[in-house]
């Protein structure tokens, strides 16, 4: 807290003397010396800034193209070229947020000398402090690829690492269940790995050849954190959910299409039967109940007993139901106007139909099935 002070008192009541009265003429002297002297002072400025650059070597900051981050990136690093030279060209491919943060990491770790040259698979957004690991190690290191894909439930995702890495899906489960892998849509303490679903980003990414599943599975959880940080969430948060309910919702979309076009429309779907009070009714949620993919749901199973079941309980389900990826982020922090509170799949190309009317979705539906395009 900032001390105030209690500003002296005048050692007479006396009236002040009546300020002078300046004439037109000398305001406007005035005024043209005043401005001179700001633009002088502005111009010293400058100056001093350019004298600065030279005297110190600081050269100008380049900052990065706004992409997407985790993006894979190819890139050559010629023999002999400056860490200034390699930190532009970085930038330029988005690798690094800029050359100063670049340069000022390399220069923190006194690594200018021990950068190699060579051909180099980055992504990008990545840290600094990672790309210099890497440019010290070199281009020859042996690395793996890993590919996990949109709309696994957790176990799916933690089957998918264990068939492409050589760790075991027990392993990977105790990893998580450990602590040392962490995430702001994960209780610190989970009770079962299903506390996961959700929160590891689906994405291909490179690794060490000896790095650690904490490594796999924090890069995972990092980079969900960073794409959800992309993104502006007013419009979930206006409407009284979390930013972990929005990543919940995002789920339901992502399980819900296929076609990227679709997904800010079913997200707005969605959203209108939430402002109604109406149920979200959504097949995945009763599937993922059910823990059954691909079949077609009874009576019964619309039925069926589940926090999971949207058909039964109102609002979202208590944790995602499978990955989400960047699309369906996207289209619940940015949703389709509409009012729409309907839609069926119409399109073996994965397109769906929407309508606000319930009677015109029932023909639609009626439709969909006489064309063969659901069961």
């Amino acid at each position: 807290m900032t001390d105030t002070q209690t500003p002296p008192t005048s050692d007479y009541d006396a009236e002040p003397p009546e300020p002078r009265r300046r004439s037109l003429l000398g305001i406007l002297v005035g005024l043209v010396l005043g401005a001179g002297l700001i633009f002088g002072v502005v111009q010293l400025g400058t100056v001093a800034t350019d004298l600065f650059a030279a005297f110190t070597g600081a050269p100008d900051d380049i900052t990065a193209p706004e992409v997407p981050a985790g993006q894979p990136v190819s890139i050559n690093i010629p023999e002999g070229v400056s860490a200034r030279t390699i930190a532009e060209l970085l930038t330029e491919v988005a690798v690094v947020p800029s050359t100063l943060d670049f340069e000022v990491a390399v220069r923190s770790r006194d690594a200018a000398d021990s950068l190699q040259a060579g051909d180099y698979e980055f992504e990008t957004g990545m840290r600094p402090s990672a790309v210099i690991d890497l440019l010290i190690a070199g281009p020859n290191i042996e690395t793996f690829r890993l590919t996990v894909r949109e709309g696994l439930r957790i176990g799916e995702v933690l089957d998918e690492i264990a068939t492409q890495t050589p760790f075991s899906v027990s392993q990977l489960e105790a990893t998580l269940m450990s602590g040392e892998v962490i995430s702001a849509f994960v209780p610190p303490d989970p009770e079962s790995v299903q506390a996961w679903e959700g929160a590891l980003f689906p994405d291909t990414y490179e690794f060490f050849a000896e790095s650690t599943p904490v490594e796999v599975l924090q890069r995972l959880a990092d980079q969900l954190e960073r794409n959800i940080g992309t993104l502006d969430w007013s419009f979930v948060r206006q409407r009284g959910l979390t930013l972990y309910e929005g990543l919940v919702m995002a789920s339901l979309v992502e399980a819900e299409t296929r076609v990227d076009e679709d997904r800010p429309q079913v997200a707005s779907v969605l959203f209108n039967r939430t402002d109604i009070g109406m149920g979200l009714q959504i097949d995945a949620t009763v599937l993922y109940a059910l823990g059954m993919r691909g079949v077609g749901l009874t009576l019964d199973d619309l039925e069926f007993d589940s926090p999971y079941n949207t058909y039964v309980y109102p609002g979202l389900p208590p944790t995602p139901i499978g990955t989400v990826g960047m699309a369906s982020l996207k289209a619940v922090a940015n949703p389709a106007e509409t009012d729409f509170l309907y839609y069926v799949l119409t399109s073996t190309d994965g397109t769906h139909t929407f309508t606000a009317d319930y009677d015109e979705f029932l023909q639609f539906k009626a439709q969909a099935k006489e064309d063969g395009v659901i069961p």
